[in-house]
């Protein structure tokens, strides 16, 4: 059988781990500048009335679409995407099939005070660590990559760090994953076996979170009707990246959209 994207990527993450283990060790992550700072709170950034809901990400490229945005500055895209009223910020650290790496997150960190979630297919604990080492805020745990254990272990670690989790979650059979100290929860719109998206996923699941939860649609959003449309049966959260990313300049893209929201208040 021929692997999936997905378990490509899974694969390919657990030897790039191994190897970081072996360069980085963790008492060396712990002596970062960013490992005793505060974080940032995703949920409350999320339920601000005067921001958008907006999570908009930084990628240069995606095993789905090929090269994006493969020289995009990092600096001026997040600062921009914060001045146009995004909410948070998603920073891809994925290098092989994403372009990305921890120090596009730390350069987002240095020019940003906002949430920041790092963006990274997460297997092992030792991610966590990285992740507070290099100054995110926020960990992206992906439901099908993981065991129910491996969630709340995991979710239990960053919890004890400071960190908030998203939870992705992509089809039903995955919400029995759901931790009960799962605060924000991702609906992945991306078929992860084949790149596919479609928009109605995330109004076949919001139904079945947990009523207190922050709940985030993520992918195939490309317009600001959409987000009206989600917000009206109960999203907080928006993760925007691909459409943006394919513009020139991403946080132009961002601020269209933000301003188009807003003459459509209230959604």
């Amino acid at each position: 059988m021929i692997p999936t994207e997905l378990e490509k990527i899974v694969t390919n993450k657990a030897a790039e781990v191994a190897e970081r283990k072996s360069l980085y060790p963790e008492k060396l992550l712990q002596k970062s500048i960013f490992y005793n700072s505060d974080c940032v709170s995703l949920k409350k950034y999320l339920l601000r009335p005067d921001l958008s809901g907006i999570i908009a990400e930084f990628k240069r490229k995606s095993p789905s679409k090929g090269n994006i945005n493969p020289y995009a500055s990092v600096e001026s895209t997040t600062l921009g995407y914060m001045q146009a009223g995004a909410s948070a910020l998603s920073v891809l650290t994925d290098q092989k099939f994403f372009g990305g790496s921890n120090e596009d997150l730390i350069t987002a960190r240095k020019f940003n005070f906002c949430p920041i979630l790092r963006k990274d297919f997460i297997i092992d604990p030792y991610q966590i660590i990285e992740a507070k080492s290099i100054g995110a805020d926020v960990i992206l745990l992906i439901a099908a990559i993981l065991t129910a254990k491996e969630v709340r272990e995991f979710t239990e670690l960053a919890t004890s760090l400071g960190l908030e989790v998203l939870l992705e979650l992509h089809e039903e059979s995955e919400i029995e994953k759901i931790p009960s100290t799962s605060v924000l929860i991702g609906i992945n719109n991306r078929n992860l076996k084949t790149m596919a998206t479609d928009i109605e996923t995330s109004a076949k699941l919001i139904g079945k979170l947990p009523e207190e939860s922050i709940k985030i649609a993520e992918s195939g959003i490309r317009d600001a009707s959409t987000i009206c449309q989600l917000k009206k049966i109960g999203y907080h959260g928006f993760l925007i990246g691909e459409y943006f990313m394919q513009h020139a300049r991403p946080e132009l893209a961002c601020q269209q959209m933000i301003k188009t929201m807003k003459t459509m208040m209230p959604c």
